[in-house]
């Protein structure tokens, strides 16, 4: 976690005043920023890690089908680098669950996710791979979070391809943001 400056005994104008807004060092600094494009080293791999996810397709049910149509003109995944869907887990670092799982497809599950490298990110997408759905009973995996660690929930049943790329859209602001991954935020069981 990162300490404000104020934590190191920085005692600013800036820092006692919060409400203030920026000085004109610090709005001359933002525009040298902008024109010259400087920036730290996490920010540009965060930056060149969302314009490279690769996700694998984990298709079990009718979100499949809307999950496949992101890849159409209409949809266009491509303009986020993501425009090949891997089929081995070794090549990807986004898992996309969409459908219903049931208790047989968990161990497979859990063995893809294990596969992928690291970094790793997990959307679950529709009410089936969030909650279990309408399928309240012995056979239906009530939550794809019970086996893998989920970064982006994506509701609907089915969920509209617009709601897949909200969703794609929110986890690419969480990687440029710094925060963890999920498999780092809280465990699993294994």
């Amino acid at each position: 976690m990162r300490k404000r400056l104020a934590d190191y005994g920085l005692q600013s104008e800036r820092l006692l005043w919060p409400t203030k807004g920026p000085g004109v060092f610090e709005r001359e600094i933002g525009e040298l920023e902008d024109a010259l494009g400087l920036t730290t080293l996490e920010k540009a791999i965060a930056w060149a890690q969302t314009k490279s996810m690769w996700p694998d397709t984990f298709g079990l049910a009718c979100c499949a089908i809307e999950m496949m149509s992101i890849v159409s003109a209409r949809h266009d995944i491509a303009r986020f680098g993501m425009e090949a869907f891997r089929s081995s887990p070794r090549q990807a670092d986004l898992l996309i669950v969409s459908g219903r799982v049931s208790q047989k497809m968990a161990g497979p599950l859990r063995q893809i996710y294990d596969q992928m490298l690291e970094p790793k990110w997990v959307i679950a997408m529709g009410a089936c791979a969030s909650s279990g759905g309408m399928f309240n009973n012995y056979g239906v995996l009530q939550g794809v979070d019970k086996i893998v660690a989920v970064d982006i929930y994506v509701p609907g049943c089915p969920p509209r391809p617009e709601a897949l790329m909200e969703g794609i859209i929110r986890l690419h602001e969480r990687v440029q943001a710094g925060l963890p991954n999920a498999y780092e935020a809280r465990p699993v069981a294994s």
